[in-house]
């Protein structure tokens, strides 16, 4: 029948357009590398949001306004923390639905995820736009520093809901093994922010403003392309099964696998806002430099943030038919190339530190914040290793729904940092702050082994 084959090849066609990719099937490293390389190259992306606002404002707009913009990101981190930890939870359930085909159950996580983001959006906004000076306040950021803050805040938290939608689809995308259109959306935006950012600060003089208005711009880009590719494939994954009501089930399923996450992140978040006002201690160059070298941590780490990733999805869609041997194969592999790869990144980041450094800031006029940035980059160079190591044995764990002992490990780490931070500032200045995070990632990589190694993660799936 022409007509049934035609119909036939169409389906097809479209299914092969999906770029969705079953990890239940094939070898196992291949598919974490072939998984994990878009991803890598959108993570790199995302953060040339932050790295061209870092080099633009710091550049153009002076050292003060670099200290400003850098100073928001654990306050804006923290107030998203609740609704990303939900994408993240409802991303496992996601993952171990498709690899066992239920399409039913996939569809009613979603529903339940876009109505639970929706009113923490609601929430999180009005917290960020009416409390942003109060936050900063308590965060001890400078006079001279603060206005700078305050506007940005207000304008990133008054469209923050560009940033949802693109990060509620895109886990949506990554559970079903499509990290292609995630690429795509994060490289547009990327462009978007750039062209932008020069545009508004620039031609337009505006300032620091100009900076967070492009970066919504880019927000809203990536959420349109993830949307529109969501849209495309509702049917292939179960979404035209969705009904708008909510199950009070599927909301309590969400909040379960999204809370761990969730909390884990506002407790790192909390963490990391007790840092920075530990570095606010120490002056605006400090905090420049602070910025400055984060930027640079946040590009470098992100082989083995993609790689960890990955490995999660595999997990997730491994579990869902009790494919324990193909996980163990893909954790020792995982590690092996993770280890590898730190080596690589601490050796690159080591050797140019002062060239990385000066990207950011002016050699002439900010040389005592690159010496500064350089110290940080050095010792977070060598402990790479560490974090390439704790991604791998986390990510087994969190892919099958064993999320409370992600939280554990990651509330270690928070304590950790912490402690050493305070303890260590006080003898060694602000290098004890530095040295604080490798401390800490191995007190984090501690819980994740000895629970694979217990087995007891085998019997947390989530579908």
């Amino acid at each position: 029948n022409p007509v049934w084959q035609d119909s036939l090849w169409k389906q097809k066609d479209r299914k092969e357009d999906t770029d969705m990719k079953d990890m239940t099937q094939g070898k196992p490293l291949k598919l974490i590398i072939g998984f994990a390389i878009p991803m890598l190259i959108g993570n790199i992306f995302q953060q040339v949001y932050n790295v061209a606002d870092t080099v633009i404002v710091g550049r153009f707009l002076g050292e003060s306004a670099l200290a400003g913009v850098g100073s928001t990101g654990t306050l804006t981190y923290f107030l998203l923390a609740l609704v990303s930890g939900m994408c993240n939870g409802a991303g496992l359930v996601v993952a171990q639905c498709f690899g066992c085909g239920n399409k039913e159950r996939l569809a009613k996580t979603v529903i339940a995820l876009i109505w639970v983001a929706g009113v923490l959006t609601c929430i999180m906004s009005l917290i960020g736009i009416f409390g942003a000076e109060f936050f900063l306040r308590l965060l001890s950021v400078p006079e001279n520093v603060i206005g700078y803050s305050t506007t940005y805040l207000h304008i990133i938290y008054t469209f923050v809901f560009g940033s949802v939608v693109y990060n509620g689809c895109a886990a949506i995308l990554n559970s079903v093994g499509d990290s292609k259109t995630p690429l795509r959306a994060v490289i547009a935006s990327s462009v978007v922010n750039i062209v932008f950012d020069l545009f508004f600060i620039i031609v337009c003089k505006m300032g620091v403003a100009g900076a967070a208005y492009a970066t919504i711009l880019a927000q809203c880009t990536s959420a349109v392309i993830c949307f529109v590719k969501v849209r495309q494939v509702r049917e292939e994954i179960g979404l035209s099964l969705m009904k708008w009501k909510p199950e009070v089930h599927y909301i309590q399923l969400v909040v379960k696998t999204g809370f761990p996450a969730a909390f884990q992140s506002c407790m790192i978040a909390l963490g990391g806002m007790s840092v920075q006002r530990l570095v606010n201690s120490f002056g605006s160059s400090t905090m420049a430099a602070y910025v400055a070298a984060n930027r640079v941590d946040s590009v470098a780490i992100q082989v083995i943030v993609s790689v960890g990733t990955a490995l999660s999805v595999f997990t997730g869609q491994n579990i869902a038919k009790n494919q324990y041997d193909r996980i163990r194969e893909a954790l020792y592999k995982t590690l092996a190339v993770m280890v590898g790869a730190s080596v690589c990144i601490a050796t690159l980041v080591l050797i140019f530190r002062v060239q990385l450094m000066s990207l950011f800031l002016d050699a002439g006029e900010s040389a005592e914040a690159i010496g500064i940035g350089c110290t940080y980059l050095t010792i977070i160079g060598v402990a790479y290793v560490i974090a390439g190591v704790m991604q791998s044995y986390q990510n087994v764990i969190r892919g099958a729904g064993d999320v409370n002992t992600c939280m554990v490990a990651g509330l270690t780490e928070l304590s950790g940092r912490i402690v050493f931070a305070y303890l260590l500032s006080g003898t060694l200045g602000v290098t004890g702050i530095w040295i604080a995070t490798p401390l800490s990632w191995s007190c984090g990589c501690v819980i994740p082994v000895i629970r694979y190694y217990s087995g007891k993660w085998k019997h947390k799936r989530l579908a």
